[in-house]
């Protein structure tokens, strides 16, 4: 069956113009394609020696714990037999790729290519190593800025605007597949804004069909400008290896989070909107009279969030920002978030077949009260919880819907009573034995009464699940 990876190692892509026929004016902005044999001999070399010194191997390396046999981690058995039965430790290493974009050794990377490393370091295109240190992550959106101490001025790839991709641009690959050292590849650009690509909530990338293997994931996708346009990130792959649709985040993001790493945020924020959205499907389209099936649905408004605020309502549908269109809820969460926070984008919303367009504050996700996490004791149901107040910046830190509201399962202590009865960080408990629970203190306070049994009730991925223990 076909599956999506994510990969380790080097790219770089590029857009290309042909060189026009003698006698004809082409102006210098117009992209044509090949008109002759000597046109098809071109030479992407040049623009490989300009560039590649700025695409580098990272090499991360962790320790992980190996057991040495089933009964390794029980309890029972290692109070008996533990000095007898020693868990071993062994040492993990990935490639990956990275792209210098600042002159001091600043590099961005995929998360994916580091996380969980005990010790990364760069390889530079002519041998060089260099120990670095992480300076911003994000599993959310995959990238990854680190900063290794430059002995001089490092070669750089500037960064360019992804929105002026096209498909059908030609690209370049440059990297390191399956370790054997850096190779070339090219293909074009397949599609742009591609979104269920892989498990995070960033669904924005670039497809090529450049081939991308195994040890490419962090590199570069490049213009013939020398600038950059993407970061390789995934393959749909059915053996493992690169069958012609490979992804790439787009510049325009790395910007974005590349001026969050240089300000020293501790971490990167994506604007809180305070609604939840739907694809436009040919149902929908059809019945709110839209011309094409595209847009974001306005499914849910938070009360008191910057889309109510804005006069943003259910039922309506966005369908461009800044003028820019919008093909799916998840192109609507990448424009904003480009657009940056403490601006104001405007959406264009249909709504009774006629458009309008509604400005937006961009903001971070507030805390509209204290979350007072508490763990939860005692011979009750919930004891070994940590249970705190739900808000909007507790909900983006847990990776919740934005409009949630109530008490959230932040932690379950591993073998605690409420670890055996299944609950699970980002559960809701909404109720207990009839009564809503509002806060932590409620929670709390009702553990505390030892009722002889318990009728609990709680949300868990949307869904309502009920559940009686004594």
């Amino acid at each position: 069956m076909p599956r999506l990876s994510r990969f380790l190692s080097f790219a770089l892509v590029l857009t290309v113009a042909a060189t026009p026929l003698a006698g004809t004016t082409v102006l210098a902005q117009d992209k044509v394609v090949p008109q002759n044999q000597l046109d098809m001999q071109m030479s992407f070399a040049p623009l490989v020696k300009q560039t590649r010194g700025a695409v580098v191997n990272v090499y991360a390396e962790r320790i992980v714990q190996s057991r040495s046999n089933l009964f390794a981690g029980d309890p029972f058995f290692e109070q008996f037999f533990g000095q007898r039965m020693p868990n071993r430790t062994e040492k993990q290493s990935s490639l990956g790729s990275g792209v210098i974009v600042e002159a001091n050794g600043t590099v961005v990377t995929n998360n994916h290519v580091i996380d969980g490393a005990d010790d990364i370091k760069v390889a530079l295109a002519d041998g060089r190593e260099y120990p670095v240190k992480v300076v911003l992550k994000d599993d959310r959106l995959d990238l990854a800025v680190l900063k290794f101490d430059a002995p001089e001025t490092m070669p750089t790839l500037p960064i360019g605007d992804s929105d002026s991709t096209e498909v059908g641009d030609l690209v370049l690959a440059i990297g390191n597949p399956f370790g054997v050292g850096q190779t070339v590849t090219s293909g074009i650009v397949s599609a742009l804004a591609r979104n269920q690509v892989t498990e995070g909530d960033f669904g924005f990338f670039i497809q090529t069909d450049a081939a991308i293997n195994p040890g490419n994931s962090g590199g570069a996708l490049v213009n013939t400008k020398g600038e950059l346009i993407g970061i390789n990130t995934a393959i749909f792959s059915r053996g493992g290896g690169s069958n012609g649709v490979g992804f790439a985040i787009p510049a325009n993001l790395v910007r974005v989070f590349l001026d969050a790493a240089d300000r020293g945020d501790a971490s990167f924020e994506k604007p809180y909107v305070g609604a939840s959205f739907e694809p436009v499907t040919s149902d929908v389209a059809e019945a709110l009279g839209l011309k094409t099936v595209r847009g974001a649905l306005v499914v849910r408004i938070a009360e008191d969030g910057p889309a109510a605020k804005a006069g943003l309502k259910p039922g309506q549908v966005v369908t461009a920002v800044n003028g820019i269109p919008v093909e799916h809820p998840d192109a609507l969460g990448y424009r904003l978030t480009t657009a940056g926070l403490g601006k104001t984008a405007e959406l264009t919303v249909q709504e009774d077949g006629k458009e309008k367009k509604i400005p937006l504050t961009l903001a971070a996700a507030p805390e509209t009260r204290p979350r007072d996490i508490q763990l939860i004791e005692g011979r009750n149901p919930f004891a070994g919880i940590r249970a705190g107040n739900l808000s909007p910046r507790l909900a983006y830190e847990l990776k919740m819907a934005s409009e949630v509201a109530g008490v959230v399962v932040t932690e379950v202590v591993r073998g605690s009573p409420a670890a055996r009865l299944g609950f699970q960080p980002r559960d809701i408990v909404v109720a207990v034995n009839g009564e809503d629970i509002a806060s932590v203190e409620d929670l709390k306070k009702i553990a505390e009464s030892d009722p002889g049994f318990w009728r609990v009730e709680i949300e868990r991925d949307g869904q309502r699940i009920r559940q009686i223990f004594r």
